[in-house]
This record gives structure tokens, sequence and C-alpha cells, in this order.
């Protein structure tokens, strides 16, 4: 395991924009009656993106986060054509888990707000995991 606080520092920040699509909107994720508004998942993927920009560029070679845990709120409606911006800052540094402040905005003000945990983990174990994973799933239907 790394030492986290040799490579990740309180206040680092990343922020990451986007242009309100069709796919982006609550129709395309299934809420018609909600039609051209942002739908929730396309913030929290923003947020996400922040996050990981905040914190993935400052990790020695062979190591990446993972999300772990996100709490979050969406407060305010925004259109297609509307750009939606998101920044997260590292609030915390717990052993090998990064905590990350996230406010997002469009040209109005905030539309959502949350807490994202990001794990630090080796790639190469985690690729490892993963095919282990797969290997039982792939036994588990051909029985």
């Amino acid at each position: 395991m790394i030492d986290v606080k040799n490579f990740v520092k309180m206040g680092y920040s990343g922020t990451v924009e986007m242009v309100v699509s069709e796919a982006d909107t609550a129709s395309h994720f299934g809420s018609g009656r909600l039609g051209d508004l942002l739908a929730t998942p396309s913030l929290v993927k923003l947020m996400i993106e922040a996050a990981v920009k905040a914190v993935d560029p400052h990790l020695p070679e062979g190591f990446v986060t993972v999300g772990t845990a996100m709490h979050y709120t969406h407060t305010a409606p925004t259109v297609v054509g509307s750009t939606v911006r998101a920044t997260a800052t590292v609030s915390e540094i717990i052993g090998s888990y990064v905590i990350l402040s996230i406010t997002a905005s469009d040209n109005l003000g905030v539309i959502g707000s949350g807490t994202h945990e990001r794990a630090i983990v080796a790639y190469d174990e985690l690729l490892k995991k993963s095919a282990e994973r797969a290997a039982k799933i792939m036994a588990i239907r051909h029985l």
C-alpha cells in the first residue's frame, strides 16, 4: 500500500464541464415526463469525472482510484444546451481513501452538490480481481 498523503494533498481540485445534450436528459434515462431536463445520472457522472481529475493525475504509475461511496443532491433543473461545470476538491484523506466535496453549477448558479469517496488501488490488482470474478461468473453460467 502507498502512503496517499505523499501524492494527494488537501485542496487538490478538478473541474470538468459539458454542454447538456439529448443523451444527458431525463427522457433519455426513462423519465419521459421530465423532457429535456438534465438527468441526475448525467449530473452524477460529471461529478465523478471531476473527482477523478482531482486525484488520479497525482498518483504514481500503476495506481488508480475507484469510487466507493457518493452522497449528492440535485437541486435545480437545467435544460439542453446549458453548460454545466462540476468542481471536486479533496477535503479529507483517510488511509487509502480520498473524500472530495463537489459542487455543480450552470450559468445561473448551483444545481447540485455532494461528497464522493474514492479508494486508491493498484491497477494490476484490480484487473486480477476482476478476472477472477469474471471466471466465477462464467462458471456459474455454465452450470
